[in-house]
Formats: C-alpha cells, sequence, structure tokens
C-alpha cells in the first residue's frame, strides 16, 4: 500500500526504516516484513566464469530449462529475468497505453507501473471488468485469496477475444496448493513467478515470465540480451532442478505458518489469510502492536488502508521465534 510520501510505496524488508522509527530497538532485526522463505537453498560455491564472462545463450536456455521443469510449462514458453519486479515494471510498456484493472488490494507496484507506462489503472473487486488489460496475484499477496483456475482461463479467453491480456503474478504459489496456468498459459495469458521468494535467495533478483506465442516472444526480445548473472544462472538451475528441496520446504514452512497462526491467535489476533511464506491477521489495536514489536525489534509488515491489520513473515530459528512469542505477549 502507498505511504504518505506521495508517489511511493512502502515495502517490506526495509530495515533502514524500521531503524528510522524505533531507533532505540535492540540488535540483530528480526525482519518478518517480507514473504521471503527464512531458510535458504544451500547455494553452492560457483566456478569463476560464472563471475568473470558473461552468460552463453546455452546457460540462458539450461536455466529455462530447468524453470520449465519446476513449473509444468514447455522450455519456449518461458523467459528468464532479474527478478519479478523487472517484468513488472516492463510488462506494461509492451502494449499501447489502455485500461487497465488490477483485483485487489494487492501488491501495490502493479498499479503503479502500468501507470507510470501511461494507462489508465482501476481497482477491481474481481475478474468481471470490461479493462483492455487484468492482473490478478495468484495466491494474493497481503490475503491468500485464492482464483480457481478455471476463471482465469475464462477471463483469459475473454481478454483474448478483444486483444486484451490477463497477467498472474504466481510469487507466492511454488509451496501453495494452487492449480497454476504455466501447463498450458491460454493466449494472451502472461503468467509471473519469482525465485527469491521460495528459494529465500531474493538477493540473487531472478525470476520468470510463462506465456505462449507470440506473447513470449514480445516480453524476450523487451528484456533483451544479458539480463540475468551468471551466478543467478548458474545457481537457479541447481535450486530449480531440486524438487526434492522444494517438496521439503513446503511441509516445513506450513508447520511454520500453522505455528505462526496460533501465536497471532494467542496474542489476540485474527487470522485473515496468506500463503505458506506469510501470514495476515487484524487485531484491535494494529498500530499499537506494530509499535511494540518495533520497540523489541521486530518489523512487520503494516497497511496504512487497513490499520488494524498486520502481516508477518516466518522467524527463522528458535531463537527468532521467542523472541516473536515474547513480544507478542509482552
Amino acid at each position: 500500500m502507498a505511504s504518505k510520501k506521495e508517489g511511493s510505496i512502502r515495502h517490506g524488508g526495509d530495515l533502514g526504516e524500521a531503524c528510522r522509527l524505533f531507533p532505540q530497538a535492540p540488535e540483530p532485526w528480526i525482519d518478518l516484513s517480507t514473504g521471503i522463505n527464512p531458510i535458504p537453498y544451500p547455494w553452492p560455491a560457483l566456478e569463476a566464469s560464472a563471475f568473470t564472462r558473461l552468460p552463453a545463450k546455452s546457460d540462458l536456455a539450461s536455466l529455462e530449462a530447468a524453470a520449465a521443469r519446476a513449473y509444468g510449462a514447455a522450455p519456449d514458453h518461458v523467459v528468464a529475468a532479474p527478478g519479478t519486479q523487472a517484468l513488472i515494471d516492463l510488462v506494461p510498456r509492451l502494449r499501447p497505453p489502455g485500461r487497465v484493472a488490477v483485483v485487489g488490494p494487492t501488491y501495490a507496484e502493479h498499479a503503479a507501473s502500468w501507470t507510470r507506462a501511461g494507462h489508465a489503472v482501476v481497482a477491481a473487486a474481481d475478474l468481471s471488468t470490461e479493462a483492455d488489460v487484468v492482473v490478478v496475484v495468484n495466491p494474493n499477496n497481503p490475503d491468500g485469496r485464492v482464483v480457481p483456475a478455471r476463471d482465469l482461463a475464462a477471463a483469459a479467453a475473454g481478454l483474448a477475444a478483444r486483444g486484451g491480456w490477463l497477467v498472474v503474478d504466481e510469487a507466492f504459489a511454488d509451496l501453495e496448493p494452487v492449480e497454476s496456468l504455466c501447463g498450458a498459459p491460454p493466449p494472451g495469458c502472461l503468467v509471473l513467478r519469482s525465485f527469491g521468494k521460495t528459494y529465500g535467495l531474493a538477493g540473487l533478483r531472478l525470476g520468470f515470465a510463462v506465456a505462449g506465442e507470440p506473447l513470449i516472444g514480445t516480453v524476450r526480445r523487451g528484456i533483451g540480451p544479458w539480463a540475468v548473472s551468471g551466478p543467478a544462472i548458474a545457481i537457479g538451475r541447481r535450486a530449480l532442478a531440486d524438487g526434492a528441496w522444494r517438496r521439503e520446504a513446503a511441509v516445513a514452512r506450513g508447520r511454520d505458518a500453522a505455528r505462526l497462526d496460533a501465536l497471532l491467535e494467542a496474542a489476540g489476533g485474527r487470522v485473515v489469510g496468506g500463503t505458506t511464506l506469510f501470514r495476515t491477521a487484524d487485531f484491535a489495536d494494529g498500530p499499537g502492536l506494530f509499535a511494540r514489536l518495533g520497540r523489541a525489534g521486530i518489523f512487520v509488515r503494516r497497511f496504512e488502508a487497513a490499520p488494524a491489520r498486520l502481516r508477518f513473515g516466518l522467524p527463522a530459528g528458535e531463537a527468532a521465534w521467542a523472541r516473536l512469542a515474547e513480544a507478542l505477549g509482552a
């Protein structure tokens, strides 16, 4: 949601803001303001060539093939990018200005990026709209709402019939029992997938677009050559090929999410949704709890449009769990 500074968007993970708000807070900070896996994939040692030479086309192709297998997509339907955010910024510039509906409330960068590109953007409660482009986050951030794949496919067909697009952001789908559109994206449908959230390696900056032709070709040309770094290619293709790790992570983080729900409910919260990687709850005094946690060195996500609502990422390790439980019970 937008902050008070006009034109800016408040994001999770901004420990600079946390330090400004709570300069006396104990360190180290526990950053629960993001939806990033707190237990990262064990990245391998890399050959020096990953840093010293430009990635070859075959390197990028092997990464996209690994992503295709992980997402159940055809290899020629996948394009790698330096993070999902780069795709969110790029896609609105790939078509002339028109009418865009963003199903929300949701991740604020979607509406902001389409607006910056000159489109007329409106908020929508559901998929039933006459816009040229519809954007939906599935599962949604921050409430975890899921739109069935059949409804998305029907919306995509209606949009494609009039030259429109359906953009489906599946950033949090990896660890969820959600039916993805990656396997057979309908015409005019573009799916976005995040790597860093699932694998706990957000600093690597890696994401993917999945679509059929001609849309995926338009995206590939828009990204251009050498967009993804050598280290990101090397680590990404290793991690994406490790299906066992991802299955184990889904089970372990699911247990963590249930544990977090119990803590929030014991503290008087009403859990309103979320995903395996974050939980969202309403509190009688959301601003007061945000401040109390901040003074304890725990940073969570707040929403100016819904002051009672706070979003919590998963703690990493028992020490962080203990600090959160203590702060919630204070």
